[in-house]
């Protein structure tokens, strides 16, 4: 949260900068068909076990935790946490384990690459 109205630039998935008020901070440069991975939560317990096995499963893949409630009303989220794979939310309120987040990986790679 900015103090006084300003606003801050924060780092895209992709190392990019970018003003906060864009919805969409995808650059579209893939690694194996995947542009972006981003972890929305509130900060709880669960959230944070999603955002490691994430990171676990993604290998080099940049994973991006975001927390700020405007942002994840954007995804049309209503229950956290939530997955979101190339701009396009695969799950929500669950936490997934390694393997499930893996597959869903695999998935959207796949998906891109039709």
């Amino acid at each position: 949260m900015a103090l006084f109205g300003k606003k801050k630039a924060e780092t895209s998935c992709c190392g990019g900068l970018q003003a906060s008020n864009e919805s969409s901070n995808c650059c579209g440069k893939k690694i194996e068909g995947i542009c972006c991975i981003k972890v929305l939560g509130s900060g709880c317990k669960s959230c944070h076990q999603l955002y490691d096995n994430a990171k676990k499963a993604a290998e080099g893949i940049e994973v991006e935790y975001i927390t700020d409630l405007q942002k994840i009303m954007e995804y049309g989220v209503m229950s956290m946490p939530a997955l979101v794979i190339n701009d396009k939310v695969v799950s929500q309120g669950r936490t997934l384990d390694i393997s499930q987040i893996t597959e869903l990986i695999k998935q959207a790679a796949v998906y891109q690459e039709d």
